[in-house]
This record gives C-alpha cells, structure tokens and sequence, in this order.
C-alpha cells in the first residue's frame, strides 16, 4: 500500500503543482453527476454540498443524477465530459478506482481524478420490521440454512452490494441480492417487503429505521454507530471480530486534465468552507455518517485503504476482470 500511495501522490503533485495560478471564476453552471437515483446516500450528500458550492463560486452548481450499471453510466459519462473543470462526479471513491477492474468502464482509475472528500459512510444490516430475525446473530445464521431473506442494493458495485459480498466471504452461506438503481429504491423495498433485508448505508436507511420500518441488526464498523434519534446500533465485530471493517468514504471527484486553477479554486473551498460547513455537521449526526472533509493527498491516503481492500476483494469473489495490479494495487498481503 505504502508503494501504491508514494506513486499515487507523486502524480498528484506533478499535476497539481503547489504554486497557486490564479482564482477560477467559473462563467456558467456547474454540473455534478450523481451516477444513481435521487434520494440515496449519493445524491443525499451532494444535494447538501451543492449551495455551499454555489455560494463560493458565484455559480449554480447543478445535480444531474444519471444512474444505472451500478453507477457506472454516470460515471462515464463524466470521464467522457470535456474536461474544462464545468463536470465533475460524485460517488464512493472505491467505486470510481474499481470500475475498471470489474470491467463495468475501460481502463481508468483513482488517478483520472482529483479528490474532495466529505464524509465516510457506513452499512448497515437492517431486516424488514416484521421479518422473524431479530438480531445480527440470527441473520448469520439465516445466511449459513439458506433461509435468508432477498437482500435489497444498489448492485454489485455499490455499497451495499459490496457489503453483502463482504459478509458471505466472512461469514459463509448465501445472500440472495436484488438489485435498485440507487440506495433510495433499495431501501423503500426492503421498508416495504418487496425484499426482507438491505445492506445499504446507514444514511440511507434512518428515516425509515427512526419510523419503524426497518429494524436495524448491525452496521459493518468496529465501534457502535450512534445515529441521533435511534439506539446504538452495535458492531458487526461482535459477531464477526476478524472481519475488515475500512471507512467507506464519499466525494466529489473532479476528473483531471481541466485548468489547474479549477483544482486550486476547489481546494481552498474545501479547506476554509466545506471543512467547519455546520450544514454537513448536522447531516452527519442525523444520518450516521461521519465528516471527515480532506483533498488532494490527504483524500488520497485517507481513501486508500478502502480502494484496495474493495479491488482485492473483487480478486477474492472471481468478480474481476482485470488485474488490479495494472493499477498499482497488489493483493498477496491481503491473501496472506
């Protein structure tokens, strides 16, 4: 990892030099493509960062939310936008390094963009709030009969498919997914009994934990997650305490090639308004995330312990197609 980081970070630094050019002013609208549906942990998030953009750049700053192929039309669609720093995307950050590997975008990586981050999200383990399992040890245990309910995500590549993935590697046994185009959808159906469980994210799922709806088992850290208004939901480490539990953080990410002063604009929103924004504070608290705002090399390094464990982990499932080390990314520590 310390390899894939050192590389990583002198890229950056060739492309984005630390002598500032000169203030961007941007001269019309801004579009953010969210690559999934209106409503989930996404769209959410960028929904709450778009003003404060707006605001700074003296531009508006629109959400386009463009989703399907977990997220990957999206996506490319913002890599294939001329890069004249007016389109820029919004995701997961592992989902925009492992694209490639599993084969849902040509070649690219984390390296086609520079990174802002915002907060680090969490999945969480919820049955509908009717299902007989009442607690995470019985959802294993479901898993391991055959007798789990259909698990409602995003797809494969999103956070709660991943998570789900995660945990029959951990854990054994099977976990029926259907997949949404967006966490919103997913977690409506598994709230409404069109699926008896969800793996999505905890901001996502906590209007419908705090309405009853859902009734929540266990959220994939090793600490409680405590989400204002709802009791602690506790770790999936007390069932499973060997399991690898990295933050999943979420961004915007700005494709490189633009001006470098789009990126040196961008960057000092981020240090002196995006990191002490009360408005992201208050989102957090009430939606289980944790802020955690950085960019450029500290979003880098912050990010890169999720980018390998979910780029290796695709090796582990036979889910990819390419060989992430074609990206600087090597798994033997992880097999070992």
């Amino acid at each position: 990892m310390k390899q894939v980081l050192s590389a990583a970070i002198a890229a950056s630094i060739l492309t984005f030099p630390a002598v500032a050019v000169a203030e961007w002013k941007p001269d019309r609208p801004i579009n953010i493509i969210v690559p999934w549906s209106a409503g989930g942990s996404t769209d959410q998030v960028t929904r709450v960062l778009a003003p404060i953009l707006e605001e700074a750049l003296g531009q508006p700053v629109v959400v386009v939310n463009q989703p399907g192929a977990s997220g990957a039309t999206g996506t490319q669609a913002a890599l294939d936008a001329e890069r004249d720093g007016y389109t820029w995307t919004a995701n997961a950050v592992a989902n925009n390094a492992t694209y490639a590997i599993t084969g849902l975008i040509g070649d690219t990586s984390i390296a086609d963009y520079r990174i802002y981050l915002h907060v680090a999200n969490v999945p969480v383990v919820s049955v509908n709030a009717d299902s007989p399992i009442t607690d995470m040890g019985g959802f294993l245990e479901a898993m391991k009969s055959g007798d789990i309910p259909t698990v409602a995500t995003a797809g494969v590549n999103s956070s709660g498919g991943m998570a789900l993935a995660a945990l029959k590697e951990e854990a054994g046994g099977d976990g029926r997914m259907i997949a949404y185009d967006g966490g919103a959808p997913a977690v409506i159906a598994a709230a409404g009994g069109e699926a008896g469980a969800t793996t999505q994210l905890a901001s996502e799922q906590a209007e419908l934990i705090k309405a009853g709806k859902l009734r929540p088992l266990a959220a994939l850290s090793d600490k409680p997650l405590v989400i204002e208004g709802i009791d602690p939901i506790p770790p999936i480490t007390n069932w499973l305490p060997d399991m690898n539990v990295s933050a999943d953080y979420f961004g915007i990410l700005i494709p490189v090639g633009a001006p470098d002063e789009v990126y040196e604009t961008v960057d000092k929103i981020w240090e002196e308004t995006v990191s002490t924004s009360d408005a992201f504070k208050k989102y957090a608290s009430e939606r289980g995330a944790f802020f955690d705002p950085s960019y450029g090399d500290a979003a880098l390094e912050k990010a890169m312990p999720v980018i390998i464990t979910e780029a290796c982990a695709r090796v582990a499932r036979d889910e990819a197609v390419v060989d992430p080390s074609k990206y600087g990314i090597t798994c033997e520590a992880m097999a070992e």
